[in-house]
């Protein structure tokens, strides 16, 4: 089959986001879009020649097309091996756990997260580097510029692999071997939790739920869960990846969720109920008659993760997203470690995780996880909490309660105000950027401004920096209001508004989280002038 060089023009608008290139699954689709951004990938990464390439992704419509595209340009590209998941299915974490494994110069995942699939839906793909973390911003950039002066592309024409039957393939001088999606995962999640303690919780008529959301990881829980862990097949639920999951948006949360609350605030609540989303990063927790927000999740396991296996040595360093709330800060200060505020997205983890300076961290967008991955991994959280209910006995209330009861509680929400002309959005942001050196100082009811800023982040490790990663307006220790643009959407502009309350006194730790929130959220319409700017009464969705 002979290898073909294949002149194109560049498109304009091939500049990922915080996660990767994502689109709409017509852009995509428009004649050579993908090869170009996959070659654009391929001049960035020189290292990828003669070493090999990990793909895989959610099973999402588009998803197989894409890869054989992939294999067929990585084979002319030079790449030596390619590893792909059987049927083209990776989760996130698992593509990343297989660069690592296998030495990998690096993974094309493709995947738009916990957006919407389907024809009408949206697309995505990828670059994660030699670590099994995302591509860094410098080589993200470069990949952009590439991509904005490309004028061919190397296929092998006429490829024939067949993604369903494992075992080893050849497309010229590459070697390509289909691998089973799940295995090298569970054997990873076997070497960090107790697995036989897990099974013991679960015959003493303990009870889970989870979700795949007819996305990436029905396959992973459906092994993991039922087959290892003796869970009751009836314990996972729309298990089958879908083209178009289902029809149902893979997100994790309140809104796309909810019928999981609803199921935790009913008598036949199981003790722990959660959901992963599109490509399986993210993740849900509920238990009998609560929901536990994400940062309240990762302070949580922080504070009990050293009763797992995996993390009996204890934790070396925290980290969170800088809107996500800052309940883990106080867990590290007990534990008498470093706790580190990066920008959002995942990347940002990574170099404190090689340097050795993270055991656990996460992001409010309901994303936890810790040093074993370089991505964030929605089955090893849920696996977390089952190993830590079991290990401590208590329930996922009492566990709660009692974590407030010593650290104090903070009430969070997050305001999402979905597409947004640009400009309506961009005007937000810089009308209150201009505000904030008048608002240091100010008193508003029971809030005084401490800080307000646009937030900026030197990485500790290598001392690249980041700027405008969002705004802030601190009250000190009371409350925060954050304000930034989405990097994650396809459609307009997503702006998101951060609501934080924290509260120590004993009598107000079980508040009604809204109500709790009310008085700051009147206070940021306030200062950001959001209805005023963007004509919007409410937010579109709140999580």
């Amino acid at each position: 089959m002979p290898i073909r060089e294949i002149s194109t023009k560049p498109y304009p608008d091939q500049k990922s986001g915080t996660a990767g290139l994502r689109k709409k699954v017509a852009v995509f689709q428009q004649p050579h879009y993908l090869e170009n951004f996959l070659q654009s990938i391929f001049d960035a990464e020189p290292s990828l020649k003669g070493a090999s390439l990990i793909i895989g992704g959610d099973g999402r419509f588009h998803n197989r097309d894409a890869i054989y595209t992939a294999i067929a340009m990585a084979a002319a590209n030079g790449v030596r091996r390619v590893i792909v998941g059987q049927g083209g299915i990776l989760s996130t974490p698992a593509a990343s756990n297989l660069i690592r494994v296998h030495h990998a110069a690096g993974g094309l995942l493709f995947t738009a997260s916990h957006n919407p699939a389907g024809p009408d839906g949206d697309f995505g793909i990828k670059f994660n580097i030699s670590g099994g973390g995302q591509a860094p911003e410098a080589l993200t950039n470069r990949i952009y510029e590439l991509s904005k002066a490309l004028s061919r592309y190397r296929m092998v024409e006429g490829a024939d692999i067949d993604l369903d039957r494992r075992g080893p393939q050849k497309l010229e001088d590459t070697e390509i071997e289909i691998v089973d999606c799940v295995d090298d995962y569970a054997r990873l999640m076997q070497s960090l939790f107790d697995f036989d303690r897990i099974r013991d919780w679960l015959k003493k008529n303990h009870s889970i739920r989870f979700d795949a959301m007819h996305a990436v990881t029905g396959p992973y829980a459906q092994r993991i869960l039922v087959e290892q862990l003796g869970a009751p097949t009836s314990a996972v639920q729309n298990a089958a990846p879908l083209e178009d999951f289902g029809g149902g948006h893979p997100d994790p949360n309140l809104i796309y969720a909810k019928h999981l609350y609803d199921l935790a605030m009913s008598e036949a609540a199981p003790d722990l109920i959660a959901a992963s989303d599109g490509d399986g990063d993210r993740n849900m927790i509920l238990g009998r008659g609560i929901f536990i927000s994400p940062g309240d999740s990762l302070a949580m396991l922080a504070e009990h993760l050293d009763k797992l296996p995996g993390y009996k040595s204890g934790l070396k360093g925290l980290a969170r997203s800088m809107p996500t709330c800052r309940a883990v800060d106080h867990v590290a200060k007990a534990l008498k470690v470093e706790c580190f505020e990066t920008p959002t997205g995942w990347k940002f983890f990574c170099n404190l995780l090689d340097a050795g300076r993270l055991t656990l961290c996460g992001e409010e967008s309901f994303g936890t996880s810790s040093d074993h991955a370089r991505e964030k991994d929605g089955l090893w959280a849920v696996l977390a909490w089952i190993n830590v209910l079991a290990a401590t006995g208590q329930s996922v209330q009492q566990l709660a309660q009692n974590h407030w009861q010593r650290f104090g509680r903070h009430y969070y929400a997050r305001h999402d105000y979905d597409e947004l002309p640009a400009a309506a959005a961009n005007g937000v942001m810089h009308a209150l950027t201009q505000t904030l050196p008048q608002l240091i100082g100010q008193s508003y009811s029971d809030y005084t401004v401490t800080q307000a800023d646009s937030f900026g982040y030197t990485d500790p490790v290598d001392g690249s920096v980041a700027t405008d990663q969002g705004l802030r307006i601190v009250f000190g220790e009371a409350a925060r209001i954050v304000l930034r643009l989405s990097g994650t959407g396809t459609s307009g502009a997503t702006l998101r508004l951060y609501l934080e309350r924290f509260e120590k006194d004993a009598a107000a730790l079980a508040l009604d989280n809204a109500a709790a929130l009310a008085p700051l959220a009147l206070l940021a319409d306030q200062l950001a002038r959001i209805g005023e700017l963007t004509g919007r009464k409410a937010p579109t969705v709140v999580t």
